[in-house]
């Protein structure tokens, strides 16, 4: 069934979610591979792509090597193939905006890290991403800083809206840079950015506000939520469903078109006081279209996700990668891949065993 977010109109309620596969050349351009990675995807039956985190500026952004970015217009005119792509199979794709903030593993731009605070995020660097050892101590951004950070996300969202994507996803989960500045522990700043939580939900306002002002009239605007972390998976808000009625409350007042939630099971409790998932406090709480991500596997666990109105689209990462036609079998009745994908989830796009016919 098509449904339309923004101004986009998806032939379909399935989309592939953003996976990290870090492809582009060292100096961060889209290559024809990866023009047929996202296109075999639509060929498949999915109505929408998100990108993997495109880096928006070339100071302190980038999160890793070889990871394709947004923040010229060289980089921005190597999209214009996949997008024509992606278009040409008849689907929509979505760029999916990221700074990695502390989290970074790999910026040929700089040698240091920034972040709202000097404090390392836990966990280990990911040897698959390319990295090693703990992560390094950010430096605190200073307040004109930040304003750069903003300015580097509007002229990255209008290269692609320049270059025919149909919207942006600003990458507001799994520990980066937007996420930094939400979780209370990476967050000490005694400034309006820290503190309180509205405080510390600051950057993610400013930055849809500033995005939707810059773009949201011509494509669609999205963000993706999460609880957990790259570097710290078992990370849960502190204040629980309140916390959630307060994210995203605040974030729906926005006006952003639609915000994508990611957990491990998108059909499970977020929080301890609550059975609902994070997907249903979003719905319940911003007024938005919802994206959910996390564990759906199964179509019919997918259908049931979509039929409840927990969520409005779903969106598929391995499952996506284990079934380039996951969406056409769950039509037909057929039973979808499921096979092991351990090669598939090292995260290179352009690996030779990859369907891309």
């Amino acid at each position: 069934m098509p449904v339309t977010v923004g101004g986009v109109t998806l032939a379909n309620r399935v989309a592939v979610a953003p996976m990290t596969r870090i492809s582009a050349t060292s100096d961060g351009a889209a290559t024809g591979r990866i023009a047929g990675y996202y296109a075999r995807f639509v060929r498949g039956g999915f109505g929408l792509v998100i990108t993997e985190g495109l880096y928006p500026d070339a100071e302190h952004s980038q999160g890793y090597w070889n990871q394709p970015g947004l923040a010229t217009s060289e980089q921005a005119q190597s999209w214009s193939e996949v997008v024509g792509a992606v278009h040409g199979a008849e689907g929509a794709i979505i760029a999916q905006l990221m700074h990695a903030g502390g989290q970074s593993q790999g910026n040929r731009h700089r040698d240091d890290t920034v972040g709202p605070s000097a404090i390392v995020p836990r966990g280990r660097q990911l040897s698959f991403y390319r990295g090693s050892g703990t992560f390094r101590t950010p430096r605190a951004l200073t307040l004109d800083e930040i304003t750069e950070i903003r300015r580097g996300f509007v002229a990255a969202a209008r290269r692609a809206v320049r270059v025919g994507f149909d919207g942006v996803e600003l990458h507001g989960a799994n520990g980066y840079l937007i996420d930094q500045f939400l979780t209370d522990y990476t967050n000490q700043r005694a400034d309006h950015y820290g503190g309180s939580l509205e405080n510390r939900l600051r950057l993610a306002v400013e930055l849809c506000d500033d995005v939707l002002q810059a773009v949201g009239s011509e494509a669609t605007v999205g963000m993706r939520i999460s609880q957990t972390k790259v570097s710290d998976p078992a990370h849960r808000w502190a204040g629980e469903s309140k916390d959630a009625e307060t994210v995203f409350g605040v974030l729906g007042r926005t006006g952003l078109h639609y915000l994508h939630t990611t957990e491990p099971e998108a059909t499970a409790a977020a929080f301890d006081d609550s059975p609902a998932t994070l997907a249903e406090h979003a719905k319940r709480h911003s007024g938005t279209t919802v994206l959910a991500n996390g564990g759906l596997t199964d179509p019919d666990t997918a259908r049931s996700v979509l039929a409840s109105g927990i969520a409005d689209i779903v969106t598929l990462g391995k499952p996506a990668l284990a079934d380039r036609d996951w969406v056409h079998a769950a039509r037909e009745g057929r039973e979808v891949s499921t096979r092991p994908v351990a090669d598939l989830l090292t995260p290179l796009a352009d690996i030779k065993d990859l369907e891309l016919v």
